[in-house]
């Protein structure tokens, strides 16, 4: 069994990995948006927003304010760093991969014309 302990990108990858959220983080990336805002730009139930933009404030993308009757949402402090990294190490070890298996393909290519 694979031991793994990050927790923060689990709760990370799992609130980046629906579409719906990732557009919700575009939008406000642009413009602090109301949850009835986010809901009409989307399609959605202003419950099934509220459910949405909750994963994302879990995950520290998004933090809300009530003013009044509305909630407003602006995106978090948080930043990617760490994801970034994480996706960076396997981006290394990928790409070393490849590489290794280019020169496999060359040496191939280069006894094949000997060969032939």
């Amino acid at each position: 069994m694979v031991q793994y302990l990050h927790p923060r990108l689990d709760v990370s990858f799992a609130a980046l990995s629906d579409p719906t959220r990732r557009g919700v983080l575009e939008q406000l990336g642009r413009a602090d948006a109301s949850i009835t805002d986010l809901a009409d730009r989307f399609h959605m139930t202003l419950t099934g927003m509220k459910k949405h933009v909750g994963v994302l404030e879990q995950a520290g993308f998004v933090i809300t304010e009530k003013i009044g009757r509305v909630r407003t949402c602006k995106l978090g402090l948080r930043r990617l760093e760490e994801e970034a990294a994480w996706i960076e190490r396997y981006r290394t070890v990928w790409e070393a991969r490849f590489d290794a298996l280019d020169e496999i393909v060359e040496e191939l290519k280069s006894q094949e014309k000997i060969d032939g």
